[in-house]
């Protein structure tokens, strides 16, 4: 699933891709990528592992014919699917992370399809995995709930923060505000257009703010949500910018009705930023009391928050510190080695 904008399941799977070789070398590791493979500006989350190329694409109409048929071809011991593509036709030994159940529990916001594959693929060859994994107890109720599944056979294995985001030099702050044409105050709101991310929250008060909103949504974000051309738009950004577009906001703003985790979150938290985020999903159980916590459905708690934040410089330290502090309790490494210590039990290891 590593393609395009690296979103957090793209991210999970390259994180434990560079770190479970190095855990345990003896191992022979292999990643599946989509037929395209991965892209080419990676940086240091480029795979160093051999890379199979699958032969149709995710999700497609040949996927699961075809996925066991590559898998098949592999002969791996194991197989880890680290997104919710699963293979229902391979008989294998199976580990498999399921991030949440948002095309289930969000069915407005899901396709026909997506839906019907959650029930009759996922759902069914969950139930005959060696071991399943998530990434919240927020995640855990909500697939058991939704796909059926004992709430005792998901391990809750949670996402971390990689060193790269982290607060930067206030003179690098300076630089990528000049660079990006952004004023030197502004609050950044991030998701994308999908109506669970919630961005709309934010529409009636965008304007009124005492900085500039800066959205950073994917291209067009701003015209399909419908603010107005006062707010300003980014296109995606690496993580290096993304780290210095964080660290310079008064404070990053995630609305998002329903997060499996929450990583966006937690990696702007990082990087020193205060956060104001959506009282629902996985965020109080991620974010905790190192950021402020709001009603998704009332605009005026947002503006309330973000005034806060801003005419309040004690508080802004307070929440940035907590932030830092939170965020450094999630870590990569311990994921990737709760994750192998998974596998050696699927595997009848010690």
């Amino acid at each position: 699933m590593v393609r395009g904008h690296l979103h957090g399941i793209a991210r999970y799977a390259l994180e434990l891709a560079r770190r479970l070789p190095l855990l345990e070398p003896g191992w022979q590791f292999i990643g599946l990528t989509a037929p395209a493979g991965v892209p080419d500006d990676l940086g240091e989350l480029s795979p160093r592992i051999p890379l199979v190329k699958a032969t149709s694409e995710f999700l497609g109409i040949f996927e699961q014919a075809t996925l066991a048929t590559d898998l098949l071809r592999q002969r791996p011991e194991l197989f880890h699917a680290t997104s919710f593509s699963l293979p229902a036709l391979w008989p294998g030994k199976l580990v498999a992370t399921i991030h949440d159940a948002n095309h289930l529990a969000l069915p407005e916001s899901a396709s026909v399809s997506h839906t019907a594959y959650y029930r009759f693929v996922v759902a069914p060859r969950a139930s005959r995995a060696e071991a399943l994994i998530t990434v919240s107890e927020f995640s855990r109720r909500e697939i058991a709930a939704h796909l059926g599944i004992a709430p005792e056979r998901l391990q809750v294995i949670g996402n971390g923060v990689d060193a790269s985001f982290h607060v930067p030099p206030a003179q690098d702050l300076a630089d990528f505000r000049a660079r990006r044409g952004l004023p030197g105050r502004y609050f950044a709101a991030i998701g994308n257009p999908k109506p669970f991310k919630n961005l709309k929250v934010l529409l009636p008060i965008a304007e009124g703010l005492p900085a500039p909103l800066v959205l950073l949504a994917g291209r067009g974000a701003r015209r399909t949500v419908g603010f107005s051309e006062k707010v300003i738009e980014l296109s995606p950004l690496p993580d290096e910018e993304l780290v210095r577009f964080y660290a310079g906001a008064c404070a990053v703003l995630v609305p998002s009705r329903y997060e499996g985790f929450g990583l966006p979150a937690l990696e702007a938290m990082a990087c020193g930023a205060p956060v104001i985020a959506s009282a629902c999903g996985a965020h109080p159980e991620v974010i905790g009391a190192a950021g402020l916590l709001v009603s998704p459905d009332n605009s005026l708690a947002w503006r309330e928050a973000c005034l806060r934040v801003f005419r309040d410089e004690a508080l802004r330290r307070e929440l940035s510190a907590a932030g830092i502090e939170r965020a450094a309790r999630f870590s990569w490494d311990d994921c990737a080695k709760q994750t192998l210590q998974v596998y050696r039990r699927a595997l009848g290891l010690p």
